[in-house]
């Protein structure tokens, strides 16, 4: 009998952990597939993402720009009105959202 030499494993990456510990947050996905489709305003947020409550997306979309990945900008309108841009570092999660929503479509 032959001892097999046991499997060295890479430890998962900080950077690694860190962007899935952000991105496991409950609606944090939903939300910048909204944002990737093309929702800016709050209210197309709510639409677009059945179930969440304004305080939850309120949250969420300032984890995400506290993450860098989504930017608040203030209109010079009267009222004021808010949008919600994604980020150049939240647009290069688009690969990975859309890998996430080909596998869900099956083979």
């Amino acid at each position: 009998m032959s001892a097999r030499s046991p499997r060295r494993c890479m430890p998962v990456p900080m950077e690694v952990r860190q962007t899935a510990d952000l991105l496991e947050r409950r609606w944090q996905l939903s939300i910048i597939y909204a944002a990737l489709s093309g929702a800016m305003r709050f209210s197309e947020f709510a639409e677009a993402i059945a179930g969440i409550s304004p305080r939850m997306l309120s949250e969420r979309l300032r984890d995400l720009e506290s993450a860098g990945l989504i930017e608040r900008v203030v209109l010079p309108t009267s009222p004021p009105s808010v949008e919600y841009r994604l980020t150049a570092r939240g647009r290069r999660l688009a690969p990975i959202v859309e890998a996430m929503r080909a596998y869900a479509e099956g083979p």
